[in-house]
């Protein structure tokens, strides 16, 4: 029998949307977060599902939150010119616990101590569903893209 997931703030939050997900779990080595290829493996799902969530700053107290696929990497020029900067970069990871409340390897979309400008490739609203981390190491949030947006307040965009 597998063993129960506890709830975390973006499956809460989902909930409190009335939003219809399904839970994953993967095991992992001693807590440690694996990259976005592995967590595909480990779940049984193709790469173009899974996605990985990605924190960048504009600056001081600008940042954006993009969500693509795990495969990917965000064109960071795209990303500036869908969010209306002349350049951004991505944060340090010693900052994403203080800036997000998550993780890196547990870093979701929803439920971050902020509502940021969140922004999701537009390759995911062709898709019946995507993959992204449910806020934990080892757990992740299977959601229909447009429920998704819904929950963070996204926008589908060409950044990868």
């Amino acid at each position: 029998m597998a063993k129960k997931m506890t709830k975390t703030n973006a499956v809460r939050l989902i909930e409190q949307q009335n939003i219809s997900y399904e839970l994953l779990g993967y095991k992992t080595e001693g807590g440690q977060p694996l990259d976005g290829i592995s967590v595909s493996e480990k779940i049984g799902y193709p790469l173009q599902y899974v996605y990985k969530t990605l924190v960048a700053t504009a600056g001081t107290n600008h940042y954006y939150v993009f969500v693509v696929p795990v495969a990917e990497e965000l064109d960071v020029k795209k990303a500036a010119k869908v969010v209306g900067e002349k350049k951004i970069e991505m944060i340090a990871m010693k900052e994403l616990l203080e800036v997000t409340g998550y993780l890196r390897g547990g870093c979701s979309p929803i439920g971050m101590k902020k509502l940021f400008p969140t922004y999701i490739d537009e390759a995911a609203e062709t898709l019946d569903f995507i993959i992204v981390s449910a806020g934990k190491i080892g757990m992740q949030l299977k959601v229909a893209p447009q429920d998704l947006a819904k929950a963070c307040d996204a926008t589908f965009a060409e950044i990868v």
